[in-house]
């Protein structure tokens, strides 16, 4: 699967080693030129065959259509190299006079650009009016003792306590203690926004952030290793504090956060309740799937979805020893074959809050609805919808597309009340 398609679906992750080959990101540096000079018959020369069939001239000169809406080039950054297997992923930031944009490009082990995609670059992230930052301050903790340890931020309203508490749990992905998703630190926003409601609130650094070289050696990598132990500790963590009402502690995920609180309450089996924004209901391969048509992409990177999903399927659980599928372990795909999380919520009786962006097009409508289906005859389960907030929780009008990402926001204020009220 060329892995310009994972640029619509932060669902899935990339395993990422360290020392990469600098030729590799001279290449890349020398595809960036050519792309940025229109030169796509060029650029094509120097990619695989599945490149030169899924991103033809066309396709490409759409794609610098796009690029020119960014204005003139300003700075091009020093390429950032990491080893996946035999490839090569090059991080290229570059700087523009309306935003910034990071391309990534994948080179193989001949020296062809095997993929090539665009995040958003990081933009300056500014107070929303619902932060108080008087009424709250932050310390430094650590979530775990182990080899696995990681760095986090507790957010404490003013005040002797003790206050109700939230753990923060991250979408897929290496994704920092602030979920930074290009213009929008979705955490952050959560975290001071229900810390100036008298909620404590626990954000840290993902494990396959801050160890993304170990991470990458785990043969058999599932979503346990990825999120659930980590919250776990976290619970734990925010359990101890001082300022906590210990049996007052829920865990509120986002996205793959989402679709894997339910393992974790379980796992924890204290929790007083769960938040699930955006948290699918159904599997990721078939998410990946209807990603691509939402986006209007056909041809090979299609097929190449449908490929992935299909071969997921097949999957058996002594199947965790085969080669990687879209970037991820087998195992990790074998590990999920046999979770249902609705189902899985249903079992826990405890109190869930069930929120879902109606312009989300990476968890959509569909698995809300789900969700509703499963939930509908537990006690305690509340449900709510916006029509203009998208996967991130963000306001918008029309369509939603990645591009919006990419556009400075925040986590809506009706969200932070909405949580707030529920855990409070």
């Amino acid at each position: 699967m060329l892995i310009r398609a994972l640029r619509i679906l932060p669902l899935l992750s990339i395993l990422l080693v360290a020392q990469p080959a600098q030729d590799s990101s001279v290449l890349a540096r020398k595809a960036l030129d050519l792309v940025l000079a229109g030169q796509y018959a060029e650029f094509l020369q120097m990619s695989t065959a599945d490149v030169q069939k899924g991103l033809p001239v066309a396709e490409l000169a759409k794609v610098g259509a796009t690029i020119k809406t960014y204005g003139a080039v300003e700075k091009i950054g020093d390429p950032a190299a990491t080893r996946s297997g035999p490839n090569t992923i090059v991080v290229i930031p570059t700087k523009f006079a309306a935003q910034n944009i990071n391309f990534r490009f994948i080179v193989n082990s001949s020296g062809l650009v095997a993929g090539f995609f665009q995040l958003p670059g990081g933009v300056n992230w500014q107070r929303p009016e619902y932060s108080q930052p008087d009424s709250f301050k932050e310390r430094a903790v650590t979530v775990g003792e182990d080899e696995w340890k990681l760095p986090g931020t507790l957010t404490v309203p003013v005040g002797a306590g003790p206050f109700p508490a939230v753990v923060l749990v991250h979408g897929s992905g290496p994704n920092d203690r602030d979920e930074t998703v290009g213009g929008t630190k979705v955490f952050k926003d959560l975290a001071e926004g229900l810390a100036s409601r008298g909620i404590v609130v626990l954000r840290y650094e993902k494990r396959t952030l801050q160890y993304r070289a170990r991470i990458a050696a785990i043969r058999k990598f599932t979503v346990q290793e990825e999120t659930v132990e980590d919250a776990v500790r976290a619970v734990a963590l925010v359990r101890s504090q001082p300022e906590v009402n210990g049996r007052r502690v829920f865990v509120a995920g986002h996205s793959l956060g989402g679709y894997s609180a339910p393992r974790i309450a379980e796992e924890d089996g204290k929790l007083a309740g769960l938040v699930l924004l955006a948290g699918n209901a159904r599997p990721l391969e078939d998410l990946l799937v209807e990603q691509v048509i939402y986006m209007g992409i056909t041809g090979q990177q299609l097929e190449n979805a449908k490929a992935l999903q299909a071969n997921v399927k097949k999957l058996e659980a002594s199947d965790e020893d085969k080669p990687p599928m879209g970037g991820l372990p087998a195992s990790y795909w074998v590990d999920l074959k046999e979770y249902d999380p609705a189902a899985a919520a249903k079992k826990l009786g405890i109190p869930m809050l069930i929120l879902q962006g109606e312009r989300d097009y990476q968890v959509t409508m569909t698995d809300f609805a789900r969700w509703k289906t499963a939930l509908t005859s537990v006690k305690g389960v509340v449900m709510k919808s916006y029509t203009a907030l998208n996967h991130l929780f963000v306001a918008g009008e029309g369509k939603s597309m990645p591009a919006e990402y990419s556009k400075p926001g925040h986590v809506a204020p009706a969200v932070i009340e909405d949580i707030a009220k529920f855990v409070k």
